[in-house]
């Protein structure tokens, strides 16, 4: 098996490639979505209200106000991410113990290169595009300013740190029709 990582700053295209993957018949994992079924446990969800209780009004849980703390306090990120961090490794090491079988599998993981998990991968690919594109894109799609995409996509690994560390680099800035023709030749590579 060739196990192969998928990475990149917030908005730059890490779901668009992955989709286009999926449709061309490869697996893929997706470490957000691990995280969003994370947030649908008891247990997790306890740990979050004893770490953030006003998340919780009236028990109820508020995940964008959990999401509006830890991105204007960097020490209550380092809170929220110590909990969810050794959940997802768990996972991988789990995934890349089972993977017997030949063929390309792909994991879609934001904060690949933050976590330490190149080591796991015979591959990395960047997803990147234009700073600009990349900002209008979170922007419009997370219905946020600014200010607030500019300080999220500081809390990540800066860009160029991830483009030295890659194996490939997918500019997602492209026509879709563009893009696949790009991931198809990426396929070569591995």
């Amino acid at each position: 098996m060739i196990f192969v990582g998928i990475t990149g700053s917030i908005g730059c295209g890490k779901t668009t490639i992955s989709n286009v993957l999926r449709n061309l018949g490869y697996l893929v994992y997706d470490a957000d979505k691990w995280v969003k079924i994370l947030y649908f446990d008891k247990k997790f969800l306890s740990q979050i209200q004893k770490k953030f209780p006003e998340t919780f009004v009236d028990g109820v849980f508020n995940k964008k106000m959990l999401r509006s703390i830890v991105f204007k306090n960097p020490q209550k990120l380092k809170i929220l991410e110590d909990l969810i961090h050794p959940y997802l490794t768990r996972r991988l090491r789990n995934i890349v113990r089972s993977q017997k079988n030949g063929g390309i599998v792909f994991m879609d993981a934001p904060l690949l290169f933050e976590l330490g998990w190149d080591k796991f991968f015979d591959y990395i690919v960047v997803a990147d595009v234009d700073y600009e594109i990349q900002k209008n894109r979170v922007m419009k799609r997370d219905g946020i300013s600014e200010d607030e995409f500019i300080r999220i996509n500081s809390l990540q690994m800066p860009r160029c740190d991830k483009i030295c560390r890659a194996d490939v680099i997918i500019d997602t800035g492209t026509d879709i029709n563009v893009l696949r023709k790009n991931i198809v030749q990426m396929l070569g590579v591995f």
